[in-house]
């Protein structure tokens, strides 16, 4: 069974601290959780924690021959779990509007905005290309499984390598990555989800990354999906608080800066984790 929905006093509680200027966790509106970023023993393999969310990203690869119709690029497929694990909220085989929305908003972000490039994916036109597969699992949903899904999954493909290749003629050869070292996957871009609750009473400040109670009992939702080059990708509304074109260029340029700062992190946690591996190459 789904649990009962919020209590009259955690929601005259929860509103009565908004209209005040605090929040619940001590952040400011437009303050995320902090981003941590841990790296499994595989490329490829990597747990997002956005303050208690939690989410799993593996990212493997296959030989496979291209559909016809696309003979020179690689296949992407992304494949998300939301359990009852992360959430007493969620049932195995009865799919919640959540859930809808983050398989979907995975697929804009990732796979329909062209973050890897498909053509480098390419080994013999139109007789082998590489397909990448997107595991995303959730651990644990505290508010705001999707922009921790978004970002396991970037960070994954970041992280990832794939085996080294040699074609001769009609011959492939993939090495192992003990004679070859593997070769990162090409990014056009990187992209990062920001979503934004809010709420029905227009005098409560709209808040970023928002934690379970104020997802549960926001009016609407704001998704953007941007990267650090002030490049805008995905926009995706949902709820019925209707937003000024104002509202939302202001909401837009606190996720550019927001953008600007996680990539910062995602990359210093990389070097980190690839400064610390052994590669052998015999």
């Amino acid at each position: 069974m789904r649990p009962p929905s919020p209590s009259i006093p955690e929601k005259e509680f929860l509103f009565s601290a908004l209209k005040q200027g605090l929040r619940l966790d001590g952040r400011e509106f437009f303050e995320t959780r902090p981003v941590t970023l841990t790296f499994g023993p595989e490329l490829g393999w990597v747990e997002c924690s956005l303050g208690q969310t939690r989410v799993l990203a593996q990212v493997d690869a296959k030989m496979i021959k291209p559909p016809p119709e696309r003979p020179f690029e690689g296949v992407i497929s992304i494949h998300s779990e939301i359990s009852p694990m992360a959430s007493s909220e969620f049932e195995l085989g009865r799919p919640s509007e959540e859930e809808v929305t983050i398989t979907r908003m995975l697929d804009k972000v990732i796979r329909r905005s062209d973050v890897v490039d498909k053509e480098s994916l390419c080994i013999l036109a139109g007789q082998r290309v590489w397909h990448l597969r997107l595991n995303v699992h959730c651990l644990s949903d505290s508010g705001n499984l999707l922009d921790c899904a978004c970002l396991a999954g970037i960070v994954a493909l970041k992280h990832f390598r794939r085996p080294d290749v040699e074609v001769i003629g009609e011959e492939v050869t993939v090495h192992h990555p003990t004679s070859r070292a593997p070769i990162p996957l090409s990014l056009h871009h990187n992209l990062y989800c920001f979503t934004f609750a809010f709420f029905s009473d227009t005098s409560i400040h709209p808040v970023l990354d928002p934690n379970h109670l104020e997802q549960r009992l926001n009016g609407g939702l704001i998704s953007i999906a941007l990267n650090a080059h002030r490049e805008l990708c995905v926009v995706q509304k949902s709820g019925g608080v209707p937003l000024e074109p104002a509202d939302v260029l202001r909401i837009v340029n606190v996720a550019v800066q927001k953008a600007k700062d996680l990539d910062v992190i995602v990359e210093s946690r990389l070097r980190e984790d690839w400064e610390g591996r052994k590669v052998e190459v015999r």
